[in-house]
């Protein structure tokens, strides 16, 4: 007999509630870059905590895969990065990429911190 895993389920109930939170961010910050930029940190920041948070499988698929992934945004990242190049602002797309990448990578090992020390 097949086991069936949930595993989806909780990936797809987690997208949908980071999915719903980014709109939420989107429609209360007004300048693109700073929304995106929100988003990818504490994003980064959460992941950071739940994967050193003691959470099995499926609540790492929800929060982690599912919220943390739907919330998160590098493609609105990279297509904002871009257009600032290309519209001649070619210091600012530099210090956009540099400093989102920096504050994410800083946010999941500051949220891995505050999960070890959590839990």
């Amino acid at each position: 007999m097949a086991v069936v895993t949930l595993t989806p389920l909780f990936v797809a109930l987690g997208g949908a509630l980071g999915a719903v939170c980014r709109h939420l961010v989107d429609t209360r910050i007004e300048r693109a870059r700073v929304d995106t930029l929100v988003v990818n940190v504490l994003g980064s920041l959460l992941l950071g905590f739940v994967l050193a948070a003691p959470l099995d499988e499926s609540a790492v698929a929800l929060a982690g895969t599912g919220f943390c992934g739907a919330f998160t945004t590098f493609s609105s990242f990279a297509f904002e990065t871009v257009r600032l190049a290309e519209d001649g602002f070619g210091r600012t797309a530099a210090v956009n990429a540099a400093g989102t990448f920096t504050l994410a990578v800083v946010g999941v090992a500051v949220g891995g911190w505050a999960g070890s020390v959590v839990f």
